[in-house]
């Protein structure tokens, strides 16, 4: 069955070659007659990896341990959803399901009007890219990362699946990131081909025609994201949600070159202009991907939760070299279209100002992440850099980012303010609001300028939705723009003004964090299916009001040695949020808890979850409206031109 598997995986590279073979013959030789054939390659490609996608959850749900991905990320006593998704826990599995999800986008593209209506020079382009990412998939998965090894003889049980991932966020987190990055390929190789084909006049557009995959994938990529800062919040006990890890930075990389493309291609959508920056941006997205993958598999950088080294590293080096000079030069080599860009005190100033921002921040990420490697250049002893490092650097930037966002809805896209006088009003509350806070004692800089910029931009979202009436609710960029003022505001406030204390408790014993009282009230030590357990339980009283108990737990797992895993508890709020993690024991035998005190954090996932739902709201609500008018037209032209039609009855029989 594996070596079925095996096969199919080779299926899909000779498929990849093949395609991408003949769609190059046929440009070079002018003709088109294979195109039905190159086009059916992807069929095979999407069919073949389904069918060894399928056979590997098969192997893990039967656990089956002579498969060695098996044994290395499941055991008999992991529950069937945790085995499932161990499908994406190692890197031979992530890297099948990525190559699934890229061959699925572009075999459902494939199948729409958007398609359809493509020259032939522009698809045969199009599948020449496109094939070449499967080829490169299906290459790394029958030589480096092949997730069908046999072990012979197979173990009577598993490693199982490390502790950190037996949460449910890893059966969302890792798919949406995936299918983040796959979702960018079809209209990266879309905007390329029809650069190189010259037919976006007959054709429209390629950022028009392939909205649905920008903004689905931009959508999955943000959630991904989102659930992956909560997962570190509940799982990891620190208290934080963001801790500047590599491999964090590494899918944030992909993110910040997306949402510089949304604001250019608005500019090129609105004003005919920076075509080739569009272009070259949604190429650089994709690259970004394979970047951040070579930075989680290629053991160039420590992570916690890294792969390691791989055997991949070499090669995605190659594949993403390869890929930047197509990314760059490709776009550099085709003409030119649209005025020069206007000033900044314009709409499309704002908005290239905003895009450089985002850019800034890629690279600034990119080098800081990469540091340990490139200080190797002159000194035997590298370091990385620290949260300090991003918070001083980086942090200042999303800050001025959110400020544009307040004001470029009142710039005009020619330049100067639209008409009125609201945008005095948001000013007035802005200054009144951060003068509260100063005096309030709320004076860091960054924080106040963030936190002082959502609550501007959150009115001046409510002033522009107003205009457009609240029957239709939210444009989509309102709802996503809402939804960042929400996480700046709740980053502006549990990032530096959190309280957090470790308390020594014995029982009964109470001591205090801020305002917060917390008693211990219950110490237990026991044993459950595979692990050994403290286990406290901490009421926690404000002002002599009792909020609740919070019951955090320290685990040692009979797989993992002496490894320690905190199990955190929340007493939730919109306000301050009480946060717990249990260290462990003093050397007097009483309960070392960290309790933490975190304002406005659940504005975060409020925030991300509107951030995500929004463009999906647009993608709904914009079909809804085709499909009304699609319904309505008929109705419309029997009604104004049923004279007409009588009288050319006769001709039309004839």
């Amino acid at each position: 069955m594996y070596l079925l598997a095996y096969a199919l995986q080779i299926l899909a590279l000779c498929a990849a070659v093949v395609g991408g073979g003949l769609a190059l013959l046929h440009l070079w030789h002018g003709r088109g007659e294979y195109l039905p054939l190159v086009e059916k390659a992807h069929a095979v490609i999407s069919a073949a990896l389904l069918l060894a996608s399928a056979l590997l959850l098969h192997a893990l749900f039967w656990n089956d341990f002579s498969l060695q991905y098996v044994a290395s990320y499941t055991d008999k006593i992991l529950p069937v959803f945790y085995r499932l998704t161990a499908f994406w826990a190692g890197q031979p599995g992530s890297m099948l399901f990525w190559a699934l999800v890229v061959a699925l986008s572009g075999s459902l593209f494939a199948c729409t009007r958007a398609y359809r209506g493509l020259s032939q020079p522009t698809r045969l382009w199009y599948w020449s890219f496109f094939y070449v990412v499967m080829a490169f998939f299906a290459l790394v998965l029958t030589t480096w990362s092949n997730p069908f090894v046999l072990q012979s003889p197979a173990p009577a049980n598993g490693n199982g699946l490390n502790p950190l991932l037996q949460n449910p966020g890893m059966i969302f987190h890792p798919p949406l990131l995936f299918l983040g990055y796959a979702g960018f390929t079809v209209p990266a190789c879309l905007a390329l081909a029809q650069s190189l084909s010259g037919r976006r006049q007959e054709e429209g557009s390629w950022h028009r025609l392939s909205r649905p995959c920008i903004l689905t994938a931009w959508a999955c990529l943000t959630a991904g994201i989102v659930l992956g800062a909560w997962w570190a919040y509940m799982e990891l006990g620190w208290g934080g949600y963001w801790a500047w890890d590599p491999v964090e930075n590494a899918s944030l990389i992909p993110w910040l070159f997306a949402t510089a493309a949304l604001h250019t291609l608005l500019v090129e959508e609105r004003r005919n202009k920076l075509s080739r920056v569009n272009v070259a941006l949604m190429a650089m997205t994709v690259l970004s991907a394979f970047f951040a993958t070579y930075l989680v598999r290629s053991g160039v950088i420590d992570s916690v939760h890294a792969f390691g080294d791989g055997n991949v590293g070499t090669p995605l080096t190659v594949f993403v070299l390869l890929g930047l000079l197509m990314a760059l030069g490709i776009p550099c080599a085709s003409p030119a279209r649209g005025a020069p860009l206007a000033g900044l005190a314009s709409r499309e100033g704002a908005l290239c100002v905003a895009a450089w921002c985002f850019l800034a921040l890629a690279f600034i990420i990119m080098t800081a992440t990469m540091w340990p490697v490139i200080s190797k250049l002159w000194t035997s002893t590298p370091q990385g850099l620290d949260a300090r490092f991003y918070n001083r650097v980086c942090l200042p930037l999303c800050a001025l980012l959110v400020f544009l966002m307040a004001f470029c809805p009142w710039l005009r896209w020619q330049g100067g303010l639209r008409p009125g006088k609201k945008w005095l009003l948001v000013v007035a509350v802005m200054l009144v609001f951060a003068a509260g806070l100063w005096i309030l004692g709320y004076k860091h800089p960054t924080a106040l300028l963030a936190a002082t910029s959502a609550v501007g931009t959150g009115l001046s979202l409510v002033f522009l939705q107003r205009e457009q009436g609240w029957r239709d609710l939210a444009a989509p960029w309102i709802g996503t723009h809402l939804g960042l003022a929400l996480i700046a505001l709740g980053i502006a406030f549990s990032g530096p003004y959190a309280q957090s204390r470790e308390l020594a408790l014995a029982k009964n014993a109470s001591d205090s964090v801020g305002t917060y009282a917390a008693t211990l009230l219950e110490l237990e030590e026991g044993r459950r299916s595979d692990y050994e357990y403290i286990a406290a339980k901490v009421r926690i009283t404000h002002q002599g009001k009792e909020l609740g108990v919070l019951s955090p737990e320290r685990r040692v797992y009979d797989k993992f040695g002496s490894m320690q895993f905190s199990e955190v508890d929340v007493i939730p709020s919109l306000g301050n949020e009480l946060y717990a993690s249990l260290l462990g024991l003093d050397n007097q035998g009483r309960a070392v808890v960290k309790v933490s005190v975190e304002p406005l954090v659940n504005w975060l996932w409020i925030g991300g979850t509107l951030m995500c739902l929004a463009p999906l709201w647009g993608l709904w609500r914009r079909r809804r409206h085709a499909f009304e008018e699609k319904a309505c037209a008929p109705d419309t032209v029997q009604a104004t031109t049923e004279p007409a039609k009588q009288a050319r009855q006769p001709e039309a029989r004839g």
